[in-house]
């Protein structure tokens, strides 16, 4: 007797847990119905968010790092799964490279992007860098997983959480992504992946009073000048993306607090 295979159902992954679209509704993308995430769903995942984000900020940066390497870990025994949904096998190498590559800065940043100040008088002056807070990041469309991973890697790797709109032509590698999330280590609402339309998410997102920064690397509909006034009412940093693979596209999602202390006698 032959048997129906179990399709497979797209779902959105906030909070460590694979909810539907609050509003049920779904759109097609790559051959499949995708849920389409609505203003509620943002909102939702900002709050999954910033209720991640005090754990996973007072971590330490070494074990952040171990972390995100484990992350690489589980990447690689789902490398075909990841490879059906990009451009191949050489894609998925490259993004596991580069988480790999953003773990091994977790415990380097405070180093290389703080120090201690001269002053003139009997004082220690140090910069600390500090995670910035909840980051909603608007994903590229190409390379699907690449440039996915490439925008999520260097905000969490320094303690932020993240808000992520997924591509929206081309969601399933967010998607395979977001089921190695879920049996990685990272805890649950570090990232948070919706699937829908891009402007209807993104404005939600850059106006929303509990986000701190919008990467808005994918925007792709001409509408970055008016995400960038949204972000404005609250002073929310916007961010681009530079260069593929830097220890500045971590400091992009960084603050550094300067500390004042008397010498001792």
């Amino acid at each position: 007797m032959s048997r129906l295979a179990v399709r497979k159902t797209y779902k959105l992954y906030i909070g460590g847990a694979f909810p539907r679209s609050e509003s049920g509704r779904t759109y097609e993308a790559e051959g499949q119905n995708v849920a389409r995430a609505s203003r509620k769903d943002a909102r939702d995942a900002v709050q999954a968010a910033r209720g991640a984000f005090a754990k996973w900020a007072g971590a330490t940066p070494y074990n952040r790092g171990q972390v995100l390497y484990r992350l690489a870990e589980m990447m690689e025994q789902r490398s075909s799964d990841l490879a059906r949904l990009c451009t191949g096998r050489r894609e998925v190498e490259r993004t596991i490279d580069r988480v790999v590559w953003y773990a091994g800065w977790a415990d380097k940043l405070p180093q290389v992007l703080g120090g201690s100040n001269p002053v003139a008088g009997p004082y220690f002056n140090f910069t600390v860098p500090e995670p910035t807070g909840v980051v909603a990041i608007v994903a590229p469309d190409a390379p699907p997983l690449e440039g996915l991973v490439s925008r999520i890697a260097p905000a969490i790797v320094s303690g932020n959480a993240v808000v992520v709109v997924a591509s929206e032509t081309a969601p399933l590698a967010a998607l395979e992504l977001a089921e190695t999330l879920a049996t990685s280590d990272l805890p649950g609402g570090v990232v948070n992946l919706l699937t829908g339309f891009q402007a209807e998410l993104a404005p939600v997102l850059a106006s929303h009073m509990d986000v701190n920064a919008i990467d808005i690397t994918g925007v792709t509909d001409g509408s970055s000048a008016e995400l960038e006034r949204l972000a404005a009412e609250n002073v929310k940093r916007v961010v681009r993306a530079h260069d593929e693979q830097s220890p500045w596209e971590i400091s992009a999602f960084l603050e550094l607090k300067t500390v004042w202390h008397p010498v001792g006698t």
